[in-house]
């Protein structure tokens, strides 16, 4: 993977570690190998998430019951580590003096140990050994996302990063989708979960191939401690207050998306009676419908922002339409109506996805920290897959006590937590 010497610039310790686009314009292999890194990852990731974890897990419990306890235990513990992962990982790429470059040794490693991590749960046949597994590969993976995005303000310029997240966004509902289709395709566990960490692998060696990585090449002088370890996990609100409702904003915006993820396969079997062959074709369904829709908003938010000048009221009108995505699919009373929700909710989330890393980059508290502030924002998309599992098992006991159900509450339950997001983005003043 050594790139040749000049396509890896050597620079100062501080001045390695700063954006160095002055400017110019990213290198022309960098955003569709960025992209495509991203999509690795996320296949690798969100596959399990969507579908065949829930899958997983119902083929080595007694039942159903068991089967939703243990999928809030592994993704809520799970999350948990891909909190800790992403920043402190980011933190350590700032500092990293490998010859191979800042973030690449990341970006190959983390997806290596990864792809074993899933080999691990693939012929897991107890929850323990399941836990365990997908803790590594949060954590694994997540590393991977940390230094791959950090990449972004190193390398493009400020004024081109909303059509350049618009492009890296589009690659989460198309992981989506891909991971929706693997899982119909394959039917034994093993290849569900090997075959995606395999393709994670492929498509992030090929990103560092391409990587025209920055060198560190003199080890910063600021020792890295108990107390650097744990300041990799937080910032000052007061002082940075717009990173502050930056943080919040994503939290509360995908607290609402990740919620309708997770559960999906056991409301679908719980509503319509589906079986899991049905389940997982009408998930199927559901996210290529979804993805046509943010493949139209999320390129185009992204331009318009950039055009416009303005990031907020993207964002807040990307949550509103996952918040009507969320109500209907709570009120769905058939199949057709899930999947025309799957798409007002794709809809939103690909406004969203285009400009939020755009808006992130612009608020960030230290040029210097690149990689671990941008870590500590993702703490917003990690925290919500812990929380959402952890609480919604009483969430829809309780929903099951009225008349709208359990499911139905719990998808009530995240669109105001969405609302929330839409609204506080506004309390964001140093970007319009």
């Amino acid at each position: 993977m050594t790139l040749p010497s000049e396509l890896e610039p050597t620079l100062p310790p501080r001045d390695a570690i700063a954006p160095s686009t002055n400017g110019r314009r990213e290198p022309r292999s960098f955003v569709p190998t960025l992209a495509l890194a991203n999509f690795g990852v996320f296949v690798a990731v969100l596959t399990p998430v969507m579908v065949s974890m829930a899958f997983k897990l119902q083929h080595i419990t007694a039942n159903a019951t068991e089967a939703t306890n243990a999928l809030g235990l592994v993704l809520g513990v799970g999350a948990l580590f891909a909190l800790i992962a992403n920043p402190l990982a980011g933190r350590l790429s700032d500092r990293t003096t490998s010859r191979f470059g800042m973030r690449r040794p990341w970006v190959v490693g983390g997806s290596v140990v990864g792809f074993l991590a899933l080999a691990l749960i693939a012929v897991a046949d107890s929850v323990a050994i399941v836990l365990v597994g997908w803790c590594i590969a949060q954590a694994a993976l997540n590393a991977v996302l940390a230094a791959a995005n950090a990449t972004l303000p190193d390398q493009v310029p400020e004024v081109r990063r909303g059509k350049v997240s618009g492009i890296v966004g589009i690659t989460t509902p198309l992981a989506i989708l891909g991971g929706s289709f693997l899982v119909n395709l394959f039917s034994a566990d093993l290849a569900r979960f090997i075959v995606p960490g395999a393709l994670c692998v492929v498509l992030a060696v090929l990103f560092a191939l391409f990587l025209k990585d920055r060198r560190l090449d003199t080890k910063p002088a600021e020792r890295f401690g108990l107390r650097e370890f744990f300041g990799s996990f937080v910032f000052n609100p007061r002082k940075h207050r717009d990173f502050g409702w930056t943080w919040l904003t994503k939290f509360f915006v995908m607290f609402g998306y990740a919620g309708v993820a997770t559960f999906l396969p056991f409301y679908l079997g719980d509503r319509f009676h589906l079986d899991e062959q049905a389940t997982v074709a009408t998930i199927l369904a559901a996210n290529a419908i979804s993805t046509v829709f943010m493949a139209v908003s999320s390129p185009i938010g992204g331009i318009l922002s950039d055009r416009i000048g303005k990031r907020r009221p993207f964002v807040a009108i990307a949550g509103l339409i996952m918040v009507v995505g969320l109500v209907m699919l709570a009120l769905a009373p058939s199949v057709p109506f899930v999947l025309l929700a799957q798409g007002i909710i794709g809809l939103g989330a690909g406004s969203f996805f285009s400009v939020d890393l755009a808006l992130a980059t612009q608020v960030l508290p230290n040029p210097a920290d690149t990689a671990k502030d941008l870590g500590v924002l993702n703490i917003a998309n990690a925290l919500p897959q812990s929380i959402a599992p952890a609480i919604a098992p009483a969430i829809i006991a309780l929903g099951a006590l009225t008349p709208l159900g359990g499911y139905p509450t719990w998808y009530l339950f995240g669109a105001l937590v969405a609302l929330a997001g839409a609204v506080l983005v506004y309390r964001i003043k140093g970007v319009k």
